[in-house]
């Protein structure tokens, strides 16, 4: 059952593999943090994805990159529990940490549309709507329409009348609703900033400075073709 929602703040949950984050994930954070108010936005680097393959970057040079990409951004804080989980990665248990730790604010889970799609997927994924809200950014090719017919039946059920209209509406209770994101799609993907490297090309523009420079020093993805 959700909670009714009096004015407390709304806190944005990104999580991802980042390996490496972009100025694609910058941006779908920045406005969506901006557009909806949030009091922050957690970015939660993936340890070892359920459902992904595994990283090619380490915990570590992900967790350094995030950390690069983010600390200049007050809105933007890096939250590094699943890395210190040492296990599978799992939204709820996430979740139901941060819950815990922040009972005040209501929490709103940033995907992109494609990762939505397949909400029925992850682990308990219903009870992910009774402890947050979703606020999806339609990626590049992977667009939500309006009548919600791409989404599987099961998922389609359990979203019916959880559809708002705009982020201010995500303040009439603490979980369970779900805000499409009018949100600047680049189409930048981490997979293809790995073969760019491997290939000798540029990476400018594409990631953060700071990114770039740390991805040349370590040597990051050189190898994969």
């Amino acid at each position: 059952m959700v909670m009714r929602n009096s004015g407390r703040p709304l806190l944005g949950i990104f999580g991802g593999t980042f390996d490496p984050i972009h100025y694609g994930h910058l941006r779908v954070a920045e406005e969506i943090g901006e557009m909806a108010d949030l009091r922050e936005v957690r970015v939660i680097p993936a340890g070892m994805p359920r459902l992904r393959a595994d990283p090619v970057a380490s915990l570590h040079h992900r967790v350094a990159m995030v950390h690069l990409a983010t600390e200049n951004n007050p809105r933007f804080k890096l939250d590094d529990r699943e890395i210190r989980r040492h296990g599978i990665s799992r939204t709820v248990d996430s979740l139901r940490e941060i819950r815990q730790e922040l009972d005040g604010v209501a929490l709103c889970v940033i995907t992109g549309a494609d990762a939505f799609i397949k909400l029925a997927e992850w682990h308990s994924w219903r009870e992910l709507f009774q402890l947050c809200h979703f606020i999806v950014a339609a990626r590049p090719g992977h667009a939500l329409t309006i009548s919600r017919d791409d989404l599987p039946r099961e998922l389609k059920d359990e979203c019916a009348g959880r559809w708002v209209s705009s982020a201010e509406g995500l303040k009439q209770i603490s979980s369970g609703l779900i805000f499409i994101a009018p949100t600047t799609l680049l189409d930048i993907s981490a997979t293809n900033i790995r073969a760019r490297v491997a290939a000798g090309k540029s990476l400018r523009y594409l990631v953060p400075d700071a990114v770039l420079n740390y991805i040349a020093t370590n040597h990051l993805y050189s190898g994969e073709l």
